[in-house]
């Protein structure tokens, strides 16, 4: 089966699909709306002769695990795990301004690229196997997460469990531009910083503690973190103050950190516990508010990638390169535990994030054809 051509003649199908996901409007923190995209989904996997497993969740969207038997099915660790979320950083309404259409080769439209694409590619190559009664060698777990944008403890520790069962792991996040593998990505910290001061009267400020200039001081210390080549330290939100008239006695910051190894990450978080306040009677505490770790790449993954670009090269003559981003996504909770991770199967595009959301056509059917045969011979 040349699937390839295959996929190419249900082109307009995984379309109309992938319309219909992105016209399920499914920001991370709205989860009636995530739920009802999940749901659409869903009913499409347990056409095709899947075992679907819903974990409810109270405030995101509930998370589902999706198995389809393979011929190894009852041997120990003969499953493969695939990643997919079907949360998006868009909140609902977006379509108005940004809706899904097609020009040339390009899809665009909110979520589009990250990730309602994966989905697409996961159901498609499911559906093959159970219509054209194939069989892979391994069971197959696909997971929907419900808050990658955000991070969630429930989705990572399922994420875990599944990962620590599985002999290999793929992600369909989109590629690197050109269609390039990922297989480093870079770990992530979301601190909260909080500084603690004395209000008093703007025309006597000497009588107070400005919170505000102490947590400007306390950030510029922090600069130093930028000296670890890779390491970047993003300022997103500042808040403190009352009025213009108050010496500001409240102020917070919340700063994400970018890291490429774990010993970068001991670096930070070394740095944060050797802060303390600088203006006498000052007070500060820092929080932990989200951690993914680093993809670092580790000889189980580049053992990996060398199978499938076998594979990929005997059965679709597709050359693939590997690198490197500085995104985060749920592949690192995997790779993290040693399990052989690739990520960056889903297919090529551009604007992540943006107005300009796209992926192009033409790599949806090569990466799904390419994720079909990976399913089947791994």
């Amino acid at each position: 089966m040349e699937f390839r051509h295959y996929f190419k003649s249900r082109q307009g199908e995984m379309v109309n699909l992938l319309k219909e996901l992105v016209s399920l409007e499914s920001p991370s923190t709205d989860k009636k709306a995530v739920d009802k995209c999940s749901d659409f989904i869903i009913k499409e996997f347990k056409k095709v002769g899947t075992k679907v497993t819903r974990f409810p969740q109270k405030k995101i969207g509930d998370l589902y695990t999706i198995q389809y038997p393979g011929l190894k099915a009852k041997e120990k660790k003969e499953q493969i795990l695939v990643l997919t979320h079907i949360d998006t950083v868009w909140p609902v309404g977006r379509l108005q301004n940004m809706p899904f259409y097609l020009s040339g080769s390009k899809i665009f439209g909110p979520g589009v690229l990250d990730m309602k694409a994966g989905l697409v590619m996961a159901l498609y190559a499911v559906r093959t196997f159970h219509e054209l009664n194939i069989e892979p060698q391994k069971n197959i777990i696909v997971f929907i997460n419900s808050a990658e944008e955000v991070g969630d403890d429930a989705s990572y520790d399922i994420i875990r469990k599944l990962a620590r069962k599985s002999e290999y792991v793929l992600c369909l996040e989109p590629s690197l531009p050109g269609g390039g593998l990922k297989i480093q990505r870079k770990g992530r910290l979301v601190v909260r910083l909080e500084v603690s001061g004395k209000a008093a009267h703007a025309g006597t400020p000497d009588k107070g503690i400005n919170a505000i200039d102490e947590l400007i001081d306390l950030v510029r210390a922090l600069n130093k973190l930028r000296r670890t080549k890779g390491t970047t330290l993003n300022i997103g939100l500042i808040q403190g103050g009352e009025k213009a008239n108050i010496v500001a006695e409240k102020a917070s910051a919340t700063l994400d950190m970018r890291f490429w190894t774990n010993v970068h990450k001991q670096k930070i978080l070394d740095t944060f516990k050797q802060l303390s306040p600088i203006t006498p009677g000052a007070k500060m505490r820092f929080a932990i508010e989200s951690s993914t770790p680093p993809m670092e790449k580790t000889e189980s993954s580049s053992a990996l990638l060398s199978r499938i670009r076998e594979i990929a090269d005997s059965s679709l003559k597709m050359p693939l390169d590997a690198g490197k981003t500085g995104g985060g996504s749920d592949a690192s909770i995997a790779s993290s535990l040693g399990i052989p991770t690739i990520d960056g199967l889903g297919p090529d595009g551009n604007g992540i994030h943006a107005d300009n959301e796209h992926l192009l056509l033409p790599s949806l059917v090569r990466r799904t054809a390419l994720l079909t045969e990976l399913l089947r011979q791994l």
